[in-house]
């Protein structure tokens, strides 16, 4: 094999690994302080998917006071991700022959919806993205980081991202490329509940030393178009109980909400991974709980929203869609990236 060819490196004053809600509106954020400070700081977005918002698949009900006050003029933009306000709300428990309304009971207030809106969350992201560029964010997609850079005393300085051409075992093979080292100031990990890297962090620290462990679920969602006389504007559903036995945690929601005027149900089941029975499929717990005779809005077409993003982009080049910014700096970083065959897209 020929000699391993070295990195090459880029300087930011904020690396942020994962281009999400929270690694977008982190990224904003930062720019927004920096003008009010009158400086141009440096920020870069590292995300995996094929595009910003490909891998976030959550159905979303959302309280808006984080967005009021990170973007205050969202609301009245014909541009806005989210348009659809909850005006109803309800919490049913389930049994094998029967569903009882428990809204009436006190409730946290997490669990209160009236005022939160409800839609796409990977709208929303990209949404997020395009502000965040607006704002100079150098944002590239489809490009995953992989491993840690570490200073002399042993702090992480940065990250490396777009490594091809690695064998199962680990090693580079004949057409191994590097990839580039983005080094910051400051390193975000914005990966989501369970970020590869951000596992390392927290093993090398002991972050989790003295804290209570994690607690993971399996989420299954499906996204329906339906008849208007199937739709609910803003009617927001959660279940609880059946078909899960009263040892197994999880339950159900249901969201209406409109995209481009057009009326959508998203609709999912959710199990909690601490369940005891070896046997348990989420899956098909999903579809005996759409059977129940509580009756669910009948879809017109239906498509699961986790493969709807991967027949879009399959086998295209995912690389920088959304990166436009102009300069000798954003193409030097788009050229130490952009090393990729075509069937290494977005699966």
């Amino acid at each position: 094999m020929a000699e391993t060819p070295e990195r090459e490196s880029m300087e930011f004053d904020l690396v942020i690994v994962g281009g999400g809600p929270a690694g977008l509106s982190a990224a904003i954020r930062f720019k927004q302080l920096a003008s009010e400070a009158g400086e141009d700081l440096s920020v870069v977005v590292i995300e995996k998917g094929g595009e910003i918002g490909a891998h976030i698949l959550s159905g979303v009900v959302m309280d808006p006071v984080g967005l009021d006050q990170l973007i205050p003029d969202w609301r009245t933009r014909d541009d806005r991700p989210l348009k659809t306000e909850v005006t109803d709300d309800k919490f049913i428990f389930l049994g094998p022959g029967g569903a009882a309304d428990i809204s009436w009971l006190p409730m946290p207030d997490f669990m209160k919806n009236h005022g939160n809106f409800t839609g796409s969350l990977a709208n929303l992201t990209r949404w997020l993205g395009a502000e965040a560029e607006k704002l100079g964010v150098e944002v590239f997609p489809g490009f995953a980081a992989s491993e840690l850079v570490y200073d002399d005393k042993g702090a992480v300085k940065g990250i490396v991202a777009g490594v091809m051409g690695t064998g199962a075992d680990g090693q580079p093979k004949d057409d191994y490329q590097p990839g580039m080292e983005l080094l910051g100031k400051y390193v975000l990990f914005a990966e989501g509940a369970r970020g590869s890297l951000s596992k390392q962090l927290i093993s090398k620290f002991n972050l989790d030393e003295g804290r209570d462990p994690q607690k993971y679920g399996i989420g299954l969602k499906e996204v329906w178009s339906v008849p208007e006389a199937n739709f609910k504007e803003g009617y927001v559903q959660h279940t609880m109980g059946w078909p899960l036995d009263n040892k197994t945690g999880g339950g159900s929601f249901l969201y209406h909400f409109r995209d481009n005027g057009e009326p959508f149900i998203t609709v999912g089941f959710v199990v909690h991974l601490n369940y005891a029975n070896p046997y348990i499929s989420p899956y098909d717990e999903f579809q005996r709980f759409k059977h129940h005779e509580l009756g669910l809005p009948l879809p017109q077409g239906r498509q699961a929203g986790c493969l709807w993003r991967a027949r879009h982009h399959r086998g295209r080049l995912p690389v920088c869609p959304q990166a436009r910014l102009p300069g000798r700096r954003a193409d030097r970083l788009r050229r130490g990236l952009r090393q990729r065959a075509p069937h290494q897209g977005q699966p």
